[in-house]
């Protein structure tokens, strides 16, 4: 760490003219990862088979997971640590603390928000399960709640009640109601998964922009944005929202896709001045990091692994063939995005 700068000056600015297209580049294959998930789940003309939806859907859950472990927390450490910093920063572990800090914060968030919306909807003599035990939804992909003395349906899903609700009829109106939290539910679940991996997209953008090590650092980023595009928008697919709610996964999966080239163009236009191993910029992106892989840990663990495998009616009971193909997916994930960490 001798031939660190911990001084104020800019950063590398070499294969500028490369560092500009990176923007371009990197734009592309974030928006392809994130959008394609999406859209194949929208058109018919795509006709992609639903074990290549599962895949995605399993492969995203483990790259989430890596990508908090090993893409953000390791780095936060690293950053809060760095000799660049004074010796107060290094008598304890502070980014461990803000990654706790920051998944006790979402767990009682989403704790609070679930009693408030279970309350509401007992009110309305609506019998919900948050966690979709025994249903085969979850909290962060569409709760499903059941409806008790629906004409023709005594259990009615939410999401499929939604396409029928009219409230002009009382009992429709109870299920229009139900769809209505469990879109809450899936969008501030999706919220949540979304800013952690945006901060770190933004961070790594700027990063790039002005590391002396661009092209490895380039060309991992490529298939990092990427495969991490993969993830998010696998879960935005398979969110069940109403018609009017229907624009809400494709704007998430754009917000992804710019957010690295942001990062990228205000690194260049800052690159004389910003030094990513300043003690400034260390504590900012260390706290960042931090955060985010708190965000990421609680969701991928919580959100993701517990409701798609231990809560989930369809692992369950389905075949060991369906089980054992949705690990390897999640660890073919974890696995890729993990080694991804042995160069960025």
């Amino acid at each position: 760490m001798s031939d660190v700068s911990c001084g104020k000056g800019g950063g590398s600015d070499s294969h500028f003219h490369l560092r500009i297209a990176s923007v371009f580049i990197i734009l592309v294959g974030s928006m392809s990862g994130a959008l394609f998930p999406v859209l194949a789940k929208r058109t018919s003309w795509l006709s992609v088979p639903k074990p290549v939806f599962d895949f995605a859907k399993y492969f995203g859950s483990g790259v989430i997971i890596a990508t908090a472990f090993i893409h953000l927390l390791d780095p936060a450490s690293d950053e809060l640590t760095s000799p660049c910093l004074s010796d107060a920063w290094r008598v304890y572990p502070y980014a461990f603390a803000l990654a706790l800090l920051s998944i006790f914060s979402i767990f009682i968030v989403e704790l609070i928000a679930f009693r408030w919306g279970t309350a509401k909807l007992a009110r309305l003599g609506i019998r919900h399960d948050p966690h979709g035990h025994g249903i085969g939804g979850h909290a962060a992909h569409g709760p499903e709640g059941n409806v008790e003395g629906l004409e023709g349906s005594a259990e009615g899903s939410a999401e499929k009640g939604a396409l029928k609700a009219d409230d002009s009829f009382g009992t429709e109106t109870h299920v229009h109601e139900i769809s209505t939290d469990s879109a809450l539910a899936q969008v501030i679940g999706i919220a949540i998964l979304e800013f952690g991996v945006l901060l770190h997209s933004v961070l790594i953008g700027l990063t790039l922009a002005v590391d002396k090590d661009f092209i490895t650092l380039f060309v991992v980023i490529i298939f990092h944005q990427t495969f991490e595009g993969l993830g998010v928008g696998s879960r935005l697919a398979f969110m069940r929202l109403p018609a009017k709610y229907n624009y809400v996964p494709i704007v998430g999966a754009l917000v992804y896709g710019i957010a690295t080239p942001i990062g990228i163009a205000a690194g260049l236009g800052v690159r004389t001045t910003y030094n990513p191993n300043s003690a400034e910029a260390s504590i900012v992106s260390g706290v960042m990091d931090a955060l985010s892989a708190g965000i990421l840990i609680y969701t991928g663990l919580v959100e993701l692994l517990a409701h798609e495998f231990l809560f989930n009616k369809e692992m369950i009971e389905g075949s060991n063939g369906k089980l054992a193909y949705a690990l390897v997916c999640m660890l073919a994930g974890c696995g890729i995005m993990a080694l991804l960490g042995r160069w960025a």
